[in-house]
């Protein structure tokens, strides 16, 4: 009998699942792991830390400790553990963002469309709130800080040492936000030329106060406002677009690799950096994220997707460089 339970117990663990990502917001919304950081505190010092009330805070903070997020302690203390610690605001590649922004009340909403847009085709986000992901980021400000701080973590450094790009003298990052990964591979090459291409309105913000605005690496900096789908800055030695081409459909798709091939010279390289699914049917943070994607409109791709896209737009994929984070380098040149 115990034996035919375990599957019962397994799913019923996958059902609830969305309990476990709801508390992790909430911790994450409070900063708790931020009021941990110097040692373990009684549910009522959080409480009073957080603002909320403790006999509740006591049994949010039970639940997580019961699947490793905090630990009490046998004196009724809660401590950090490995995976609440990524929650912190201060640490390298911080989770917070990501906790705040994949549990946000506007992203289940999204979820919830799901099952009947796949009756009917339509793009989940799009029917639950009048218009795309990213027209709701741009008309939510609060929203669009979440977006920016939970899609900048430590990737960009796994990023700068996978590939090298010191035989090159001009970089343009195409949608690259506030420039996060631009300026980390800006520091590590001295004497390369950066140009953040992005909207207008992204453009404005990374003016003010974003990471190309070091004094070390601003004056090999450029920036430019635009549309990636009417054109992109010409001439450059490599092209980066991260987690860009798995927001759009293939036909999108096709459309801005277009416009790169377009502005590429003949020794240029193209690198689309996104997740690669994996062949089978072992477990994979991408093939979850596929569906995240498919809210939006987007999707993530196998290896042979990307060679699909890559022909029609008139490109070649040359290789695929894995690096030490979720995301894989896909190379490409003008075919």
């Amino acid at each position: 009998m115990a034996k035919k339970s375990l599957p019962h117990k397994a799913m019923l663990n996958l059902i609830v699942g969305h309990w476990v990502a709801r508390l992790i917001q909430v911790a994450a919304s409070l900063k708790l792991a931020d009021h941990l950081k110097n040692g373990p505190r009684t549910a009522e010092q959080l409480a009073s830390a957080a603002g909320v009330r403790a006999p509740e805070l006591y049994r949010v903070l039970r639940a997580l400790a019961s699947v490793g997020v905090f630990a009490e302690t046998k004196n009724g203390r809660f401590k950090l553990t490995p995976l609440a610690a990524t929650l912190r605001t201060d640490t390298p590649g911080s989770m917070r963002g990501q906790a705040m922004l994949l549990n946000s009340n506007w992203q289940w909403d999204a979820w919830q469309q799901l099952l009947p847009c796949l009756k009917t085709g339509e793009v989940p986000f799009d029917k639950a709130h009048g218009m795309s992901s990213f027209e709701y980021l741009e008309a939510h400000p609060d929203e669009l800080a979440v977006f920016h701080k939970a899609t900048t973590g430590l990737t960009n450094p796994a990023i700068a040492k996978a590939y090298d790009f010191s035989k090159y003298k001009t970089l343009v990052e195409i949608a690259g936000g506030h420039g996060a990964l631009l300026a980390t591979i800006l520091k590590a090459h001295p004497t390369l030329k950066g140009t953040l291409f992005d909207q207008p309105s992204v453009i404005a913000g990374a003016r003010k106060d974003g990471p190309l605005t070091a004094k070390s690496i601003a004056k090999r900096c450029t920036l430019e406002g635009g549309n990636f789908f009417e054109s992109v800055p010409k001439g450059a030695d490599v092209y980066t677009m991260k987690y860009i081409l798995h927001d759009w459909n293939d036909e999108r798709s096709v459309q801005i690799l277009k416009n790169c091939r377009a502005a590429m010279h003949d020794r240029s390289r193209l690198l689309v950096i996104d997740s690669i699914i994996p062949p089978g049917n072992g477990p994979d943070y991408v093939k979850l994220l596929d569906i995240e994607m498919l809210i939006i409109g987007g999707r993530e791709r196998t290896k042979a997707d990307f060679a699909a896209i890559f022909r029609k737009a008139g490109l070649k994929l040359i290789r695929i460089i894995p690096t030490k984070s979720p995301l894989s380098i896909v190379e490409g040149v003008r075919a």
